[in-house]
């Protein structure tokens, strides 16, 4: 696809310094750019490659002064990095619109129905009573159970699997390899030390513009639902177990684990590797650092925790009243240490 520099600025709301009829065909990063490629500079590390940079045209600040003559044409916007940000969303649903129609073999149960600009891949299992939008994508080897709902402009990708009952809203996106709805991890212990499975007879709930990346899992609830809300972000490899609910645009980052009925509030943020407890609650606004784990409910919103270290377990429950107990101690030593008479110098 071929676009002019003054087409590109009219669509993030741009000025153009220098030519805009160049013609532009890819994007890429202002240190590796060539001709016909549009670049970004949004760090001032990378100001020395405007000069020397191959790219037809580069997204810049207002505030932004040249030291040296620049060869590539400007295009000015407020905030550079949302300006590219934007323009790759644009080129990515460009490229997504030619993807229409039904590719075989494919099947689609009875009672089923899908809107209207929908694109099935070769190998797509969907099941029977499943409502699915307007320009659904479907991505070849990808299954949907029987009366799962999607919503318009969302996408599942190669070889994701939807449970039955799955209820996804618009505009989300399914990695490839994900898994929503299978059953959650419940056990019933026995007398004989043996565990039997409970049925998990719920659902898992994605609001509108979720995203769960590649060979992440989402466990349906025991009983109820599974709740994603609105706009949370997912990485690869993180496991949402039964019953767990996720807040508003929380982000959540490869390898954390969520356990049963674990609740986590809106604009939280949670690192790599993460764990959290069974039935623990985040407040709003919550920050949890890499490789933490989370034992204890927050309330306090803007919270920011870290850290986790395993050992034997009443060592650690005598460690952690000695840790919690630290600053106190360190002010009885101070005042401690003030309290006796220096030393006589020999």
């Amino acid at each position: 696809m071929e676009f002019t520099v003054g087409q590109i600025a009219q669509v993030v709301g741009g000025t153009v310094e220098g030519d805009e009829n160049a013609a532009v065909s890819s994007l890429a990063k202002i240190e590796e750019a060539g001709p016909g490629a549009l670049a970004f500079l949004a760090n001032a590390k990378y100001e020395p490659y405007l000069y020397t940079t191959g790219a037809t045209a580069v997204i810049v600040s207002p505030e932004l002064l040249l030291r040296q003559p620049v060869a590539a044409a400007l295009i000015r916007v407020a905030d550079p990095y949302s300006a590219f940000s934007k323009l790759l969303e644009f080129y990515q649903q460009a490229t997504r619109t030619a993807r229409r129609g039904v590719e075989q073999p494919s099947v689609i149960g009875e009672r089923s129905t899908i809107g209207a600009g929908h694109y099935r891949g070769a190998f797509s299992y969907i099941g029977e009573g499943c409502v699915l939008g307007e320009n659904v994508l479907i991505f070849p080897h990808a299954y949907i159970g029987d009366r799962v709902r999607i919503g318009d402009n969302s996408i599942i990708h190669a070889g994701a699997k939807i449970y039955a009952d799955t209820v996804i809203g618009q505009r989300c996106i399914i990695k490839a390899g994900a898994v929503v709805g299978t059953d959650g991890f419940g056990f019933a212990p026995q007398p004989d030390g043996s565990y039997k499975a409970i049925p998990q007879i719920g659902n898992v709930v994605l609001e509108d513009d979720v995203s769960i990346g590649a060979n992440a899992t989402v466990d349906c609830a025991t009983m109820g639902s599974t709740v994603i809300r609105r706009g949370a972000k997912i990485d690869n490899l993180v496991q949402l177990a039964h019953n767990v609910e996720v807040g508003s645009h929380t982000v959540i980052a490869s390898q954390t684990g969520l356990a049963g009925s674990a609740k986590i509030g809106a604009f939280c943020v949670l690192a790599g590797q993460v764990g959290i407890a069974g039935h623990v609650h985040l407040a709003n606004k919550t920050t949890v650092t890499a490789q933490s784990g989370v034992g204890k409910t927050v309330r306090q919103e803007g919270t920011i925790l870290q850290g986790s270290t395993a050992f034997d377990f009443k060592q650690n429950q005598r460690a952690q009243v000695v840790f919690r107990r630290l600053p106190e101690l360190e002010h009885r030593l101070t005042a401690l240490e003030k309290s006796q008479p220096a030393p006589e110098k020999l």
